[in-house]
């Protein structure tokens, strides 16, 4: 279909339709906007492909915002409706945008264009590493009962035989052309707006298992792979009461990147853990450059986010001083990072075999309880949430902490705060398996049912701000 007139007559007649069609399809639109609110972070610049008379564009706070329409009426509309947007006509929907953009948004938009493909590969100029490309289309499940109302009058009838592409080629197309898909959800069970029930249907009943699959809307967000870089890496080491296990730790640690540095960070300990890392320092003689610094707060989040103002570096990797990760690992992670293979990564513990003593029983099964209420949660596969072994861009890092307030700030290893946040900014999560080894020294400074509670209610607090929405 490259007929741009027959195109544009379609536009113009489904966006100013018979009014009981617009009373019908209104509540649809006004649950598009609101799950695109909260996709959308507030300080993004953001261009919409398939804008329409700017509706969505509108109802969103960002200061940088384009919209691009296939037709000039619409176009015209639009600008003197929201002044503040800048609107772009744009014939068959011909990609003229010349900038980068952090959220690029396309809306229902494939049905009519001629060369997906070829369209996917032109938004790549547009993105840079941290943009993520948000795409909203209809589930094909529906097309029977779509075709059914555009029969009915209930529905703008398309004057051509338009595009149905399922999930999958979706996928695919953006695969093909260097895209990576980050997270996939369906939404809306019932589209037709029915007090009280609508509401709880689409936003609890639809996210469960089987009825989730018969949504009539998906909305996918991709991001472009990115090149490998080299990074200059910080790596942190919160110890508390771990005397016993710092002779010798500087030794096992990789040199990586442009240049390592390792930052202590000793917490209140009742043993000589401040004294042994003191030793170490003035052991040590290798091409890392290492410090000391005592936590004047309490517990390991506290030291993790005093790290995090010290580190000097790139990237930042987390190492517990109780190892039982040991410190050869942290090689896979920066590689991960440096390959754009990730942009949160984190050590899984649950693959290979567990020595006896490393985890107990509750803390296992624990561990598969948040494991399977993450992956629901995130829309991203996560199989071990509590392993202390982490990696990030520090540059990542800060734009996790503008939101991390969301999650209630009840957190007490920052675990929770760092996933909970790169799922919220739609960052890529990956995971790294590593060995899990008994302690070799002292018992862990975790407090199991208190902790577990803190982390039970986190969970459910955030399944409101990140799901049930």
């Amino acid at each position: 279909m490259d007929n741009s007139e027959v195109l544009t007559d379609y536009l113009n007649n489904s966006v100013h339709p018979k009014p009981y069609v617009e009373r019908l399809r209104s509540y649809y639109y006004r649950d598009l906007q609101h799950i695109i609110h909260h996709i959308v972070p507030k300080e993004a610049s953001v261009v919409h492909f398939g804008s329409r008379l700017g509706n969505l564009l509108g109802s969103l706070p960002n200061r940088v915002t384009i919209g691009v329409e296939a037709s000039e009426k619409l176009v015209s509309t639009a600008r003197k409706k929201y002044k503040r947007i800048h609107f772009i006509y744009a014939p068959l929907y011909k990609n003229t945008v010349k900038q980068q953009f952090n959220v690029i948004l396309i809306t229902h938009l494939f049905s009519y264009i001629s060369d997906v493909q070829k369209f996917v590969a032109d938004l790549r100029r547009l993105c840079f590493d941290k943009s993520r490309v948000t795409v909203v289309s209809f589930n094909f499940f529906w097309k029977p009962v779509l075709d059914l109302a555009s029969f009915l009058g209930l529905r703008v009838k398309l004057p051509f035989e338009p595009n149905w592409l399922s999930d999958y080629d979706i996928e695919n197309l953006f695969h093909l052309e260097g895209f990576e898909l980050i997270k996939k959800e369906k939404r809306m069970l019932l589209p037709l707006y029915m007090p009280g029930i609508s509401e709880l249907v689409n936003r609890y009943i639809s996210h469960l298992p089987i009825f989730n699959s018969l949504c009539l809307t998906t909305i996918q967000i991709f991001r472009k792979m990115p090149t490998e870089k080299n990074f200059s890496v910080s790596i942190l080491i919160p110890a508390r009461n771990e005397e016993g296990n710092i002779a010798g730790l500087l030794d096992r640690i990789p040199s990586m990147g442009t240049t390592t540095e390792v930052i202590f960070i000793e917490g209140h300990s009742r043993d000589n853990t401040y004294t042994a890392i003191q030793k170490e320092l003035v052991r040590y003689t290798g091409p890392i450059n290492a410090s000391l610094y005592k936590q004047k707060g309490i517990g390991k989040k506290d030291a993790i986010e005093l790290g995090f103002r010290l580190a000097k570096n790139d990237l930042v990797m987390i190492l517990d001083a109780d190892l039982t990760v040991a410190p050869g690992e942290l090689s896979k992670f920066y590689w991960a990072l440096a390959k754009g293979q990730g942009e949160l990564i984190i050590g899984t513990r649950l693959v290979y075999p567990i020595e006896k003593q490393a985890m107990r029983t509750l803390n296992y099964f624990g561990n598969k309880f948040f494991s399977a209420a993450f992956t629901f949660l995130l829309g991203q596969m996560i199989k071990d949430t509590l392993c202390g072994t982490k990696a990030l861009l520090k540059s990542t890092y800060l734009d996790i902490i503008r939101v991390k307030k969301m999650w209630g700030g009840i957190d007490p290893y920052g675990d929770f705060d760092l996933i909970f946040g790169a799922a919220k900014l739609n960052l890529k999560i990956l995971e790294i398996p590593v060995r899990y080894r008994e302690r070799t020294y002292g018992t862990t400074n975790i407090t199991r049912f208190q902790h577990g509670l803190l982390l039970l209610r986190m969970t459910f607090h955030a399944a409101k701000k990140l799901k049930f929405i």
